[in-house]
């Protein structure tokens, strides 16, 4: 690794993401992999090959789901073109504290605290709160992708 300090806080910049992901045939993606559509680091959920006309190429039909909103993204590409595959990270924090306005504190390896993810909206926050304000210890996963990060699940820590 580098000593680079990368600055994420201005997002939308088309070079913003650039060391985040990497190329990959469209022909070579598979379905449950992840692939950027319109700027979005997805999962594929489903990819079809078309053939087209006689001097045509083959078309990917690909339709993903945006990691971080579940929102649904589609994609038609040539399957000799290439596309941005994200770098996806998963990392097991445990659970320190959940702020008043719903950040997670989460302890890193080296004993100091991130606490820049927001507990999830819906029933995963809704769940992760509840075990914690029983006294549980809980381990949150957080997710990882272009600047990005969301904590897509938790589980309780049973290694003490």
């Amino acid at each position: 690794m580098s000593d680079e300090h990368h600055d994420f806080e201005h997002e939308g910049h088309a070079d913003a993401g650039a060391s985040l992901t990497f190329p990959m045939q469209c022909s070579a993606l598979r379905k449950n992999g992840f692939v950027v559509i319109k700027g979005r680091p997805c999962k594929i959920v489903d990819m079809s090959t078309s053939k087209t006309g006689k001097h045509g190429h083959a078309k990917v039909h690909l339709v993903a789901l945006d990691i971080f909103t579940g929102k649904k993204l589609e994609d038609l590409c040539p399957s000799t073109h290439n596309m941005d595959v994200p770098v996806v990270k998963r990392n097991e924090y445990q659970l320190i504290d959940i702020t008043d306005d719903n950040y997670l504190s989460l302890m890193l390896s080296d004993g100091s605290t991130k606490d820049d993810v927001r507990l999830p909206e819906g029933e995963l926050g809704q769940k992760i709160k509840a075990a914690f304000d029983e006294g549980k210890d809980l381990l949150v996963t957080v997710q990882a992708a272009m600047g990005e990060e969301a904590a897509i699940d938790f589980k309780e820590n049973t290694s003490k």
